[in-house]
Formats: C-alpha cells, sequence, structure tokens
C-alpha cells in the first residue's frame, strides 16, 4: 500500500512537478544570532539595531535574502548541535524525542548525572521526519553535509535510512576532520575520526569543504530539474564549527584587524558559508526555478566564535553565552525566510506571502519548521503523531499570530558549559531552573525579564517571588507533558523540579 501511495503521488508531481514549491534548508554550524552582517537584534519599538559584531562580519547574501524576506529577531533552537537537528527534522521538542545531548560519535555522553535512558542512538527509521512524509508525497529529497542524527552505525547515523533519496557528507560525525581538500578532510591529514565521507573526489585539491558541499548542492539541484520533481533539499554545513580553519579566499578581508588568528578564520568560514548561499540562489535563477523555491535559512544552536569566554559577552554581544549555555546566545539563532526570487504574480507565492524586508519580533522555535513546510507544500501532518511547533505562515506575512503559545522549553539534563538546568520561557520572561545532583534538596531558580533586559545582568527571582513560583509550576507542567527524562543525584533518584522557596 506504502508503494503504490508513492508511485501514485510521483506519478501526480511528475505531471505538472511545479505546483508545489521546492524547500532549501540551509543550516549552518554554531551559528550564533551576531555571527553576521545583519542585525536581527531590535529595540522596544521593534526596530532592528546594528551592534559591533554586525560590523564585522560580511554576509552579503545574508543581507540579500533579509531584504526580500523576514527576519525572526527572537527564534530559538536548542543550545546543542543534535538535539537541534532532531528536533527540525520531527517538529519535537527535545523533552519529548529524548535526544537531549549533542550524540558523541562513538559512546554514550549521558553524563555523570544525566538520564540514563536518554536517546543517544538518535533518529530511527521508523518516525516520520519531514524528509520522509515530502519523499512519500513524491519530493526529490537531498541531504548534503553535516546530519549528526545518531551515533557510529546507528539507522539515524545515514540520512538514507531518515527518508532521504540522496546523501552526501553526513554521517556520525558532529565536526569535520578538516576543511581543506589538500587535508583530505581528514582522510590525509586532520582528525581522522572525524573525516568527512563521500568527498574523495576533491581530496588532494584546494577546494575548500564548503565550496565542495555547494557544488555537489547546485549538482543535485540540476538532478532533480532534469528529473522534473519538486526537490527538498538539507543543505547543511560544517562551517563554522571548530577546527577553526581560515577560508583563504576571503582572509584579505580580515588580516588588518587585531583580532586573533581563530576569529579571522572563523570570520572567513562565515563569509564562505554566505558565499555558498550566494552560489546556490545563483544556480536556482539559472534553472529558472528561483520564484518557485522557498528558503528557510538559520543556525542550529547558540554560537561558538572564538570571541570571549564560554559564559560571557564576547562572542554574542549584547547577548550573554556560547552554545551549550543556558543564556539566549546559546540558544537564539539567525533565522530568515524567504523566496528564492521575489515575485507577486507566482501563483505558489501568493499561497504564501512573505513580508519584503520584515522584521518578525514574535517568538518562533526551530519546531516551527515542520508544521510550516507540510503546510506551505500541501501535506497532512502524519497521523497519531505529536507535533510541537506552530505553522508560521501567519508570522511570516509580518503578523502575530495570536493562536500560538508563547511559551518555549529547553532541556538539558546533562553537563556541558550549562549543567543540569531547564530553560522556560513565557512571554517576556525567562526563568532557568538549576538542578543540583549532588545536593537534590537545594536547586536553584533564576528570573530575568529579557523585554527589559536582554543581557540577562538583573537577575530577579528574589523581587518577583511569586512570578518565579509560578513559572516554575508552568515549566514543571510542560515538562511532564512532554515527557521529560530527569537528571538523577548520587543514588540513581530522579530530579523533578519542585518550588523550593
Amino acid at each position: 500500500m506504502f508503494l503504490l501511495n508513492f508511485l501514485v503521488a510521483t506519478s501526480a508531481i511528475v505531471g505538472d512537478y511545479q505546483e508545489r514549491p521546492n524547500i532549501i534548508v540551509f543550516w549552518v554550524d554554531d551559528m550564533g544570532l551576531m555571527d553576521t552582517s545583519v542585525p536581527f537584534l531590535t529595540d522596544e519599538d521593534g526596530n532592528r539595531v546594528r551592534h559591533p559584531l554586525n560590523n564585522w562580519y560580511h554576509t552579503p547574501n545574508m543581507e540579500r535574502m533579509a531584504k526580500q524576506g523576514i527576519c525572526f529577531s527572537t527564534f530559538y533552537a536548542q543550545s546543542v548541535s543534535s538535539p537541534s537537528r532532531i528536533s527540525l527534522l520531527t517538529g519535537q521538542n527535545a523533552t519529548r524525542h529524548r535526544s537531549t545531548n549533542w550524540i558523541n560519535a562513538e559512546s554514550n555522553n549521558r553524563t555523570p548525572f544525566g538520564p540514563s535512558d536518554w536517546n543517544w542512538k538518535g533518529l530511527t527509521k521508523n518516525i516520520p521526519t519531514i524528509s520522509k512524509v515530502l519523499q512519500q508525497a513524491g519530493y526529490k529529497t537531498i541531504h548534503v553535509g553535516k546530519s549528526h542524527l545518531g551515533y557510529m552505525n546507528s539507522e539515524g547515523e545515514n540520512p538514507l535510512n531518515l527518508g532521504f533519496d540522496v546523501n552526501i557528507a553526513g554521517s556520525g560525525i558532529g565536526h569535520p576532520g578538516s576543511y581543506y581538500g589538500e587535508w583530505g578532510y581528514g582522510h590525509i591529514k586532520g582528525a581522522r575520526a572525524r573525516a568527512v565521507p563521500d568527498l574523495e573526489k576533491y581530496h588532494g585539491t584546494d577546494t575548500f569543504l564548503s565550496e565542495a558541499l555547494t557544488i555537489e548542492a547546485n549538482r543535485e539541484i540540476a538532478k532533480a530539474v532534469e528529473e522534473k520533481r519538486p526537490f527538498y533539499l538539507n543543505m547543511s554545513h560544517y562551517a563554522g564549527h571548530a577546527p577553526f580553519q581560515a577560508d583563504k579566499r576571503f582572509l584579505f578581508r580580515y588580516t588588518a584587524s587585531d583580532k586573533k588568528g581563530q576569529a579571522k578564520a572563523f570570520a572567513t568560514l562565515i563569509e564562505g558559508m554566505d558565499k555558498s548561499l550566494g552560489d546556490i540562489m545563483g544556480q536556482l535563477e539559472k534553472l529558472e526555478i528561483a520564484e518557485n523555491t522557498l528558503i528557510f535559512f538559520l543556525g542550529d544552536n547558540g554560537g561558538d566564535a572564538p570571541l570571549g569566554e564560554e559564559r560571557g559577552y564576547g562572542s554574542s554581544a549584547p547577548l550573554k553565552g556560547k552554545k551549550g549555555t543556558e543564556f539566549d546566545g546559546g540558544m537564539r539563532v539567525p533565522f530568515i525566510v524567504s523566496w528564492a526570487k521575489p515575485q507577486k504574480n507566482n501563483k505558489l507565492q501568493k499561497r504564501l506571502p512573505i513580508k519584503a524586508g520584515g522584521v518578525q519580533n514574535q517568538l518562533g522555535t526551530i519546531m516551527d519548521i515542520y508544521p510550516t513546510v507540510l503546510s506551505v507544500v500541501g501535506c497532512e501532518l502524519p497521523a497519531n503523531y505529536v507535533i510541537d511547533g506552530f505553522d508560521l505562515k501567519k508570522q511570516l506575512s509580518g503578523k502575530v499570530n495570536k493562536k500560538r503559545s508563547e511559551m518555549f522549553l529547553m532541556y538539558f539534563p546533562h553537563a556541558h558549559r550549562g549543567n543540569y538546568f531547564t530553560v522556560y520561557r513565557e512571554g517576556d520572561w525567562k526563568l532557568i531552573y538549576y538542578y543540583s545532583p549532588e545536593n537534590p534538596k537545594q536547586p536553584k531558580a533564576v528570573l530575568y525579564n529579557l523585554k527589559e533586559d536582554q543581557e540577562e545582568k538583573k537577575e530577579l527571582s528574589s523581587v518577583f517571588p511569586d512570578r518565579c513560583r509560578e513559572m516554575i509550576r508552568n515549566m514543571s507542567f510542560l515538562l511532564r507533558r512532554e515527557g521529560a527524562l530527569y537528571p538523577i543525584d548520587k543514588q540513581g533518584n530522579q530530579l523533578k523540579p519542585f518550588v523550593y522557596f
């Protein structure tokens, strides 16, 4: 029955394949909100505000996307890679899919007090990922670049098991062995255990990894057009994850700066990613499909630029913290949605009008992409499958969706740059609840008002104790509803949150 339905769907789309839009999800690894020349932060009136980091980075193609599409000033992902990537492909929060930490390729990294049964294996074949739903609807589904969706030799390691027709360079690794073609991306020199697969044709050449992935993506786009099939492209750059190796094509722009060498190298990784975006948009125009192609641009978690301290203000200023932390610099990411070539009379674009040059200040999350894409292409959500995201259609037009929840739960029951915490946002208020495995009866909660204090400098739990108690209760309810697995104490007892004052 499945095969019959698939063939019928495929046949229908091949007949007039431009009845549905092409979809590109353009990911950047470890790209925070401030790692771009596009200003995402806004003032109290909702107007964009430039900050010094916006003048350090050079991302003209992101600027182009921002002018023809809409940027979200407050878009949340998870604080580390695998949970975010699984959340996008499933539409579910990490509390529900239970891959709450980044997945170590070789060993279970639950950390000392993490839940023993957290989902280290990642995605499996039976989950209705966005790629699988689109594949069954006749889309050609393409993955290029980092996947990091399961450990080595697991089902989730290979995107071909997860609804993708094509997989280039996706595996269980979370970062590249090297960015250099001369080094074989780790096969010849570099971190051999993290060598990037499938790119042997570029070994020994001066083709930087971001460029190689872009060439492969553009080749697959051309194949899909030749086959007359709409496509879903998961374009997932390894840049700008460490190692911070300079993309020499762009180093000239940063040599005069007094910033350290790694910061300059990171800036070239960002600019190389931006060139990739421009090259792909150019390919869409060359193939005359740009007006029928919708692009989602985002980072997978907060930034990790080699500037400042992990829990300070250097890399994400004025936001606090890097990836893996509980602060907004570790969780907020750039998010732009645009038609590759805006055209008012295009029938597909009429179904999804996007506010050109717009800024959306209402909250959005990485789980929203799943229901939004399925809504745009006309696919029903899988039956008996829980989605935690919201359809962004109204927000993409520049309006406020009064029906969506203003709550966001970011759950990290492990040890990293921030240890054993839950972040709970409700409107302008943000609660951080710290579990205490070694002193179970002494948890800690801190409270911020992000509208008045986006830098998270003014801790308000003692000023608004009733608000703090209420948010702990609301947070606890959401954790239970989404099926959270809790950290444990030394005796193996679950540490469930409670109002302790």
